[in-house]
């Protein structure tokens, strides 16, 4: 089988200058800029706001990225700990979504037909 080529190119069109803020306790906002392929201010596009945080879990940190609507950082500051708390919120459901779906799949196997690989025996104690 011959091998696929993997050809990735940035969007020239699509270019943003990122500035990140951060009070170094609860969260980082970064204040996404448009920007023209020379570096120029795109003044045609609206700077774009994304807040992160992070959610210590048993299995290590969880990274948690939500949209700011704002003008400005002041607004889109306001805004971060609603919006924070409704990303949490969110992804806790879609945990509890993937956990009943994956409990959901486990198969148990039907021992009264050899379900272990064939061992067969239907659950009685066999002696050699």
């Amino acid at each position: 089988m011959a091998e696929e080529e993997l050809k990735l190119e940035l969007d020239i069109d699509n270019l943003y200058r990122e500035e990140i803020f951060t009070d170094q306790k609860i969260g980082t906002l970064r204040q996404l800029t448009p920007v023209n392929s020379d570096g120029s201010r795109d003044d045609s596009r609206p700077v774009l706001f994304v807040g992160e945080t992070s959610l210590m879990t048993p299995a290590g940190t969880l990274p948690i990225h939500f949209r700011l609507e704002g003008k400005d950082l002041g607004e889109a500051a306001k805004q971060f700990s609603d919006s924070a708390n409704k990303a949490i919120q969110d992804t806790m459901e879609q945990l509890r979504e993937l956990r009943r779906q994956a409990a959901s799949s486990i198969v148990v196997p039907d021992m009264s037909k050899g379900g272990m690989g064939g061992l067969g025996g239907g659950g009685k104690i066999q002696m050699p």
